[in-house]
């Protein structure tokens, strides 16, 4: 947005709409690589798909690790932006880059060598057990390029530029619709890679939005620019991004530590079931886009009306984003539950059984988005005020204390079987949402924001 003035004065909704609707396309896009990656190693086989489904969640649990740190950057860099400081603004940037660095190519290396026993713990059968490894394996060499990006893409989004992001996904999913079937099944000299094929295809287009963030962000004509200097890395700095960035990593790999033993519990029921459960995964992070979009808007928009000391209207901002979020998602729900059998045969075609498992667990989960949209932006108005504790808590408390026991007893102690664990996800989504919302309207995210600022402006932070 050009003039930062209507982040802080104008139209709320105006606002909302206005920072939300690119990051809910580029969020759209970026899940289009593992929807256009299913759909490719769907005609493979079910086993193609499970072999990549059951190392999704290992795969957004390491993500997760370092993502929350991209987090703060946004909050850090939308409060400065709120008060006017440019230099600081500068400076949180280089010093969350540089941070965000040294932190994904740790992972990557981590990543790469344990592949074999993490899939191994996980339960992958013997059937999909090597191509999970080598996707996984394949995949750790894009997580620095990965998160290059989406600490770019965080900061941007801190100073509500949220287009140029945008247009960078766009270009490289359109990128990544070509290589894929080109690596999978491969074409002249390029030999066919099969599963691992998508991940050469993702790990290629990764690299080069990376390498375009970084080349906008030093040369500094989009709202930031970071330089060498600022990137040497001070103390201070680093224990103040970890302190809000480690809550976010937490919530985050909470979500993914979940979907991994969920994931061990399908496993025990056989591909076909992780099959569907796989493509009832990927749907569901199709519709969690508009409500993580919301959530990132409310964040930022949060995030700098606190800098200018605006508090009254970050909570009207909280509330409209909440409205947004459950009538929104639960029209999208409902829209899902009619054609969820239609959805399913898209990525499966020639598997019936798949099918109709899949289409069960998407009309399960189905009407219970607006609650689960309500919960993500909550959660954004926490962590724009940075109480990103409380985030870590909401869903911590949703995936370990509601979810996973839930799924285990109805699966394992009830006639429902493997579909116990798909009414696992409605009722930890109601529960989370009443939690979230509960604790909103205490009020007391308010009192402490106000508290901290009063520290941070004696402390010279601003």
């Amino acid at each position: 947005m050009k003039n930062n003035q209507e982040l802080l004065e104008g139209n709320i909704l105006k606002s909302l709409t206005t920072l939300a609707w690119p990051i809910i396309m580029a969020n759209i896009l970026q899940t289009a690589y593992q929807l256009i990656d299913t759909f490719w190693l769907g005609r493979l086989g079910a086993n193609a798909v499970a072999a990549v489904s059951i190392s999704f969640p290992i795969l957004f649990l390491v993500l997760s690790l370092g993502a929350g740190l991209t987090l703060a950057g946004t909050v850090i860099v939308s409060q400065f932006k709120g008060a006017g400081n440019q230099k600081m603004i500068n400076f949180a940037a280089s010093q969350t880059v540089m941070v965000v660095l040294v932190v994904s190519a740790l992972l990557a290396v981590i990543g790469f060598f344990l592949a074999n026993p993490l899939m191994k713990l996980i339960g992958a059968g013997p059937e999909i057990f090597n191509d999970s490894v080598s996707y996984f394996q394949v995949s750790s060499w894009g997580f620095v390029f990965l998160f290059m990006f989406f600490v770019f893409q965080s900061l941007m989004r801190g100073i509500g530029n949220v287009l140029l992001p945008m247009y960078i996904v766009l270009g490289t999913v359109f990128l990544n619709l070509v290589l894929d079937p080109l690596f999978i099944f491969g074409y002249g000299s390029i030999p066919a890679y099969g599963v691992a094929g998508a991940a050469v295809a993702s790990v290629i287009t990764q690299g080069l939005s990376a390498l375009a963030g970084l080349v906008i962000l030093f040369r500094g004509k989009r709202g930031i620019k970071i330089n060498i200097k600022d990137m040497l890395l001070k103390f201070e700095w680093v224990k103040r991004l970890f302190s809000l960035g480690i809550p976010s990593s937490l919530e985050q790999s909470s979500r993914a530590a979940a979907m991994t033993v969920m994931v061990m519990l399908v496993t025990s029921y056989g591909s076909e079931v992780v099959a569907a459960y796989g493509i009832g995964a990927r749907i569901l992070s199709l519709v969690i886009v508009p409500a993580l979009g919301f959530a990132i808007a409310t964040t930022t928009l949060v995030g700098q009306n606190i800098g200018a000391a605006k508090i009254k209207r970050a909570e009207k901002i909280g509330d409209l984003s909440s409205k947004i979020a459950f009538f929104g998602l639960t029209s999208v729900g409902l829209i899902l539950f009619a054609f969820a059998e239609t959805l399913t045969r898209f990525f499966v075609p020639n598997d019936p059984q798949v099918i109709q498992d899949g289409a069960k667990f998407i009309r399960i989960m189905a009407p219970s988005f607006g609650l689960l949209g309500v919960q993500q932006v909550l959660n954004g108005v926490f962590n724009g005020a940075r109480f990103t504790q409380a985030s870590m808590l909401i869903s911590v408390f949703s995936m370990w204390v509601i979810r996973f026991p839930t799924a285990f007893i109805l699966s394992s102690k009830t006639i429902l079987g493997f579909e116990g664990i798909w009414w696992a996800f409605p009722i930890s989504n109601l529960i989370a949402a009443i939690i979230a919302f509960v604790y909103y309207k205490t009020g007391y995210w308010k009192v402490r924001t106000i508290k901290n600022r009063r520290i941070w402006v004696e402390q010279g932070i601003r």
